[in-house]
C-alpha cells in the first residue's frame, strides 16, 4: 500500500514540479470558464491546476490498476529505488509548498534565497526520481 501511495505522489509531483506554470495556466483557464477572475500566477489557479492534476493521476491509476514502474519488493535495487523516489517526493513537496506560500513571506531577500534553495531541491528531486524509477523497473526484471 505504501509503495502504491509513494508512486502516486511521485506521478502527481513530477508534472507539478516540471510544469508548475502550465498547471497553473490550466487552473486559471478552468476558473475563468467558471466565472472566477484571478490575477495571473495567483494561488487559487495553482490550487485548481493541482486538483485537476490530482484527479487525472487518480483516474490513470484507477483505470490502469497501477502506475509504472511496478517493481517487485524482493527484486534487486527495490529498497533503494523506493527510498530515492520517497526522497524525491519530499524534496518536490518543499517546492510545491513554497510556490503556494511565498506570497506570505514579507522580505524580498528571504524569498530570493528560499527560491534558490527550492530550485536546487527540484533538480535533486528529478534526479532522485530518475534513479529511483530506474531501480524500481530493474527490480521487476528477471535475474539472469
Amino acid at each position: 500500500m505504501l509503495i502504491r501511495f509513494n508512486l502516486f505522489v511521485a506521478w502527481f509531483l513530477i508534472p507539478l514540479t516540471l510544469a508548475m506554470e502550465w498547471v497553473g495556466s490550466i487552473g486559471r483557464f478552468v476558473l475563468r470558464m467558471l466565472g472566477v477572475v484571478t490575477p495571473e500566477q495567483a494561488v487559487p489557479e495553482r490550487i485548481m491546476g493541482a486538483l485537476l492534476l490530482l484527479v487525472a493521476v487518480f483516474l490513470v491509476q484507477y483505470f490502469r490498476g497501477s502506475l509504472p514502474p511496478v517493481g517487485k519488493p524482493e527484486g534487486n535495487g527495490f529498497r533503494l529505488g523506493f527510498r530515492l523516489v520517497l526522497a524525491g517526493n519530499l524534496l518536490a513537496a518543499t517546492m510545491v509548498i513554497f510556490t503556494f506560500t511565498y506570497p506570505l513571506i514579507e522580505g524580498r531577500d528571504v524569498v530570493i534565497v528560499l527560491s534558490w534553495f527550492v530550485n536546487v531541491f527540484s533538480y535533486l528531486a528529478v534526479t532522485c526520481w530518475a534513479i529511483g524509477f530506474s531501480l524500481l523497473y530493474q527490480s521487476s526484471l528477471p535475474l539472469k
